[in-house]
């Protein structure tokens, strides 16, 4: 037997003493499930810190520039004078950068309108003309309004536009955030050729300019125009609204048609398991358009928005924290902190006295079934329509009733996402009935970091 030197016998007292402290600071109670193969790694924190804060905006909005009822400066006062942090305007087809006057009374200029624009600003503020025995009021334009009410670190305006395309009946909407030109409809040979072009427009806008810009797809189910197929193989598009405030936009979908959280889960499974393309992330938004009736059954402010965790109330900072997923889309729930990484997703809510919440953690598992089959009418006649798919795509994997849940990663899971549902009617919501919601972006699970193309590349989706 080897006699221990003093200085051995200490260094092995050490060297023990340290192990058992390591095993203290861990808590092997969190670890994966005894099936899973999900290795510890890094983990994302989303929460107000001394570094970075939450940024509530809204991404899509109108004005008399296109198609809404309130002037710039007004629609623009509205968001900040509800505590938004920022607001990117996104009018049809064009930017606020020139000189356009509108008719009282038309181009939805209601009386009531002005009267509150005269309240508002001064009369040098305010610039009339008369043609033709008709008033007409100067619309100011994105800088002026930029230059007027908004403030450094405190309320932000972003340029954007509401690209408004058509294929046949098929209404094509992309939001461009930050946009520096506008950029006319692209047009295509299908739904999806168009979407592509359009994208493609924008990207190379952005590789032009150095700018970022933020692209989106909107309301999908707006006249049912885009289906999951149309948008699962865009290249360059990452977001879509899962949620839009406007009342025909058709968040629920209908018995023929797929909801929009139904959508993005078929975008996500097929994605992730097949396609080999990013993430698609869900946002949520407003599409406001009226302002003088609150609430009704408008298209009204107020429905739907982003909170985003960034460093800096800046364009630049903004669309690089949503890029990244560093966000959450909701219509009122309020998160206090998501925590994800390859392990688990964690959710706290900043939950309000008296109202209760619902956590469903929602994901698909890598064997899904890919099987679909065409919608078809009460005649057996196939309609455009998003495809059936196997129940398999958007289990609901966990359901927690609280304001705080985890949720343990399996070792087959393809992405994880999570819904938090409150008690809490919608003051004013989209569709009647509706309670406020928050959805939390997706996280990869361990099945699509082992393979970022999931199951072979011959299990293809029908088209």
């Amino acid at each position: 037997m080897t006699k221990r030197t003093p200085v051995r016998s200490a260094f092995a007292g050490l060297f023990a003493l340290a192990i058992c402290s390591l095993l203290l600071v861990f808590d092997f109670s969190r670890k994966p499930g005894p099936n899973s193969e999900a290795q510890a790694g890094p983990t994302s924190t989303l929460a107000s810190n001394g570094k970075q804060r939450w940024y509530r905006g809204n991404l899509h909005t109108h004005s008399m520039w296109s198609d809404g009822d309130d002037y710039l400066e007004m629609v623009g006062l509205w968001y900040k004078d509800h505590g938004y942090d920022f607001l990117c305007f996104t009018d049809h087809n064009r930017l606020a950068k020139s000189e356009r006057w509108v008719k009282v009374n038309q181009n939805g200029s209601p009386p009531a309108a002005v009267q509150k624009l005269k309240a508002r600003f001064s009369k040098d503020w305010v610039e009339e003309r008369t043609v033709d025995g008709k008033q007409e009021i100067r619309l100011k334009t994105f800088e002026e309004v930029r230059q007027r009410i908004a403030e450094p670190g405190r309320f932000l305006l972003i340029q954007g536009e509401e690209i408004s395309d058509l294929f046949g009946r098929s209404p094509i909407h992309i939001n461009a955030s930050n946009l520096q030109e506008a950029i006319p409809p692209m047009h295509g040979n299908s739904v999806a050729d168009a979407i592509q072009n359009n994208f493609d427009a924008v990207i190379a806008q952005r590789e032009r300019t150095g700018k970022p810009i933020l692209v989106h797809l909107n309301h999908p189910n707006y006249y049912y125009g885009v289906t999951a197929e149309d948008l699962m193989r865009i290249r360059g598009d990452n977001f879509f609204e899962v949620y839009n405030g406007h009342p025909s936009v058709h968040n629920s979908g209908d018995k023929e048609h797929a909801s929009t959280e139904r959508i993005w889960d078929i975008i996500l499974a097929n994605r992730l398991g097949d396609l080999n393309l990013p993430i698609m992330y869900g946002l949520a938004t407003d599409d406001g358009h009226r302002y003088h009736h609150i609430p009704s059954r408008g298209s009204e402010p107020g429905r739907g928005w982003v909170m985003v965790l960034s460093s800096d109330l800046t364009p630049e900072s903004l669309i690089a924290s949503l890029e990244a997923g560093r966000f959450y889309a909701t219509s009122g729930v309020k998160l206090q902190e998501v925590v994800s990484g390859r392990e688990r997703l964690d959710i706290a809510v900043d939950a309000e006295p008296g109202v209760s919440y619902t956590i469903d953690f929602i994901g698909t598992r890598a064997n899904f079934n890919r099987a679909s089959e065409p919608i078809r009418d009460a005649a057996g006649k196939e309609i455009r329509a998003t495809r059936h798919y196997s129940d398999d795509i958007g289990v609901t994997l966990m359901t927690v009733r609280g304001d705080k849940a985890s949720y343990r990663f399996g070792r087959d899971e393809l992405y994880v996402r999570a819904r938090i549902t409150s008690t809490k009617h919608h003051p004013n919501p989209s569709e009647l009935g509706d309670f406020e919601r928050a959805w939390v972006q997706p996280t990869r699970g361990p099945a699509a970091l082992k393979s970022p193309g999931g199951q072979a590349a011959s299990a293809s989706p029908a088209p």
